[in-house]
């Protein structure tokens, strides 16, 4: 990436806990250029934005502050190992290796080594395996900072010095803490190596998404077939996927049918019939049969790209209670330091020996972690947006997470959401004499309403003369030299255009559910002319998304432009006895802010296009995008199927994300606040307490991990 970019993303090593993040984004805070930034423990990612960021410089920034960083591509993972990876066991278990005979003497006491032979096995974790803990923690302490590290280094230090100096004084073997330092460190490299295995299967979701995608490509030209790499498959190719293969490319179909397989990309259960005309995406799966695809979109461009982008973004993201944590590390690091010299000098003045005092201020420094407090939020938001990724709903930040968790009220639009969107003809009165009529005015439209209607005259139909849209009420123009208008009642009323001999038979087909438009003529005469009846399915799952949604106890509203009786008749099946009917699409932002007054959180789900203002004025706005077609961009959360049951779903997961932020971050301050004040009254030995500080950050991101046995739960009641 070149400085030309306004975002970018640095991989950064180095980082133990949320002190280091907090020391990262100070300093690439500090960078010209840079006016967010955004870093991340659990993927040890940095997202930077600015005006023309200057990669290089972003690089020493960091390096100068102790860390390392690389530029990366975007939607780049975890990877499911890392070369040090080996380097790491091997030093876990030159530890336990030569810690074991320590820990041997200390429960066995007549198995007591000699004080020269403790001091042997002890230097070489303290100064080789704990080198790592040194040149951290200088680094922090030279930029007047402090992280784990450097917590680490101090105590066993301590522990090391204060056995290397009863041995040189004289100091009986038994008297010695030298199995203390060697298995803290020990511990801690048990738990950063626990904790590194269980931050790599966070990414799995994403790892497995990137994979959806193939290698290479059968291109087919000059008649020939060739395979290809990826890379070099071009717009317009076409490219021959035989069956039991994933479709490498979007594109459109153009010869040849076969079931495809979408369920990785969309969690769409059941297999998608492709036939010539038909839109498919990479990363879907041809089951059986031969398929030759116009390639359409390539690469990032894909929706395969678009997902794996936007979950890769969900998961850098930092959310708003994360700050919290954020504040505490600020200022952890150098109060723990506090807390541990007011302990030594507690003890001393107790009337206690050195080596009591300061055992006990080394229990303090090393029980402290602030890691368990940076990984809380990022590792569950990283395993809930990964879940829910493969479950067809795309969350696209952590912000939108931790919004959605907290809805309260769901408003949905009628057409296309809640039905299938594509309305039929069902009725004409008083006869279908009107349809050529209604057809002329709808040839230039593409509304569902037009398409219906122009699907039902069928053949040819006379053309239409000083055309007019008529947004919200319908449309108007002049057809065999006479003017119409046809519409809603909205439109005959604005017009002046008595109802009467109508209005019964309209209110008659609104009360079975049916959307109604009139057809009148405006000149010379003013008059209704008749009425044109159109049906939309109900979606087969509509009614169990809302009683999905009230199980999870919230209100249910219905947002249409269709009039108040149409309206019922379609919300009352589906269980919405809340409707808000005749709202124009430019009203439907109004209506979702009027929803919004009485400190209601609203999340609005719509189609992601024509819904987009009141998406934007919801708190959440969740879309539903259809095929490939994705407004992915338009909405908080987009649902990858038109399934109006995802929504509950979609806040399920959140909440349980939400769940599993609070669980972590409570107990990163549980084992703060409780061990702390233990190990200062000396009621823990360095020892415990170094496991304990292992165990922490091992447990959070172990219970975050849980998120991935999540399923939905709700069945209808």
């Amino acid at each position: 990436m070149d400085a030309r970019t306004d975002t970018i993303d640095l991989a950064i090593t180095g980082m133990t806990c949320a002190a280091c993040v907090r020391r990262v984004e100070k300093v690439l805070a500090t960078v010209p250029g840079v006016t967010d930034v955004a870093v991340n423990l659990a993927t040890e990612r940095a997202h930077v934005v600015g005006t023309h960021p200057d990669p290089q410089a972003l690089a020493r920034a960091v390096e100068k502050a102790g860390y390392g960083a690389t530029p990366v591509v975007a939607a780049a993972p975890l990877p499911a190992t890392r070369p040090e990876d080996r380097r790491e066991l091997i030093h876990l278990v030159a530890a336990a290796v030569l810690a074991a005979p320590l820990v041997i003497g200390m429960l066995v006491p007549a198995l007591m080594l000699p004080a020269w032979a403790q001091f042997a096995l002890a230097t070489p974790v303290q100064f080789w395996l704990g080198a790592r803990f040194y040149r951290a923690g200088w680094h922090a302490a030279r930029a007047l900072s402090g992280n784990m590290d450097l917590l680490v280094a101090l105590g066993t230090s301590a522990a090391w010095g204060l056995s290397t100096w009863i041995w040189l004084a004289g100091g009986h073997a038994h008297a010695l803490y030298f199995e203390s330092s060697a298995l803290l460190i020990a511990f801690v490299l048990f738990g950063k190596w626990l904790e590194a295995r269980a931050r790599r299967q966070t990414a799995s979701a994403i790892r497995a998404l990137m994979k959806l995608r193939p290698d290479t490509a059968r291109v087919l030209r000059d008649g020939t077939e060739a395979e290809l790499p990826i890379d070099g498959v071009r717009v317009g190719d076409l490219v021959v996927v035989r069956p039991g293969e994933r479709i490498p490319v979007d594109g459109v179909v153009r010869d040849g049918t076969a079931a495809v397989d979408a369920a990785m990309l969309t969690g769409e259960s059941r297999p998608l019939d492709a036939a010539p005309g038909t839109q498919v995406a990479a990363g879907t799966i041809d089951t059986d049969g031969r398929l030759v695809i116009e390639t359409q979109r390539i690469g990032a461009e894909t929706l395969l790209g678009q997902i794996v982008r936007l979950v890769d973004a969900a998961q850098a993201s930092k959310a708003p209670i994360q700050r919290l944590a954020d504040r505490v590390s600020a200022v952890f690091v150098p109060v723990v330091l506090v807390i541990a010299f007011a302990t030594f000098l507690g003890w001393l003045v107790a009337g206690d020996t050195v080596a009591t005092a300061l055992l006990n201020a080394v229990a303090v420094l090393v029980i402290a972690c602030p890691c368990a407090l940076g990984l809380a939020t990022p590792t569950a938001i990283m395993v809930g947006t990964g879940v829910a990724a493969r479950r067809g709903i795309l969350i696209r930040d952590a912000a939108a997470l931790e919004r959605a968790h907290a809805v309260q009220v769901v408003a949905f639009d009628k057409t296309g959401t809640l039905t299938e969107g594509q309305p039929r003809l069902a009725e004409v009165h008083p006869d279908r004499t009107l349809l050529p009529l209604a057809a002329a005015l709808q040839q230039g439209s593409e509304h569902p309403l037009a398409r219906a209607v122009r699907a039902a005259a069928g053949g040819t139909v006379p053309p239409v003369e000083t055309f007019r849209a008529l947004p919200g009420r319908g449309v108007s123009g002049r057809v065999d030299g006479r003017s119409l208008c046809l519409g809603n009642r909205a439109l005959l009323e604005a017009e002046g255009i008595p109802l009467e001999g109508f209005a019964a038979e309209a209110a008659r087909l609104e009360e079975q559910g049916l959307t109604v438009s009139w057809l009148a003529e405006t000149a010379p005469e003013r008059r209704a002319l008749g009425l044109l009846a159109f049906a939309d399915t109900p979606k087969s799952t509509a009614g169990l998304a809302v009683a999905r949604l009230r199980a999870l106890g919230l209100r249910i509203v219905m947002l249409t432009g269709d009039s108040q009786g149409a309206a019922a008749g379609t919300a009352a099946p589906l269980g919405i006895s809340e409707v808000r009917a005749e709202v124009l699409p430019a009203g439907k932002a109004d209506a979702v802010m009027a929803l919004r007054q009485d400190g209601s959180v609203v999340a609005m789900v719509g189609d992601g296009v024509n819904d987009a203002p009141a998406l934007a004025a919801a708190d959440i706005g969740i879309a539903m995008a259809t095929g490939t077609d994705v407004a992915m961009e338009t909405a908080g959360i987009t649902l990858m199927r038109g399934d109006p049951a995802l929504v509950a779903d979609a806040i399920d997961i959140s909440r349980r994300t939400w769940s599993k932020i609070r669980q972590g971050l409570f107990w990163a301050f549980a084992y703060n606040v409780l061990g702390i004040p233990l190990a200062a009254a000396g009621l823990l030995s360095p020892v415990v307490a170094g496991a304990a500080m292992a165990l922490s950050s091992v447990s959070v991101v172990a219970n975050a991990l849980l998120l991935r046995r999540w399923r939905p739960r709700f069945t209808a009641p």
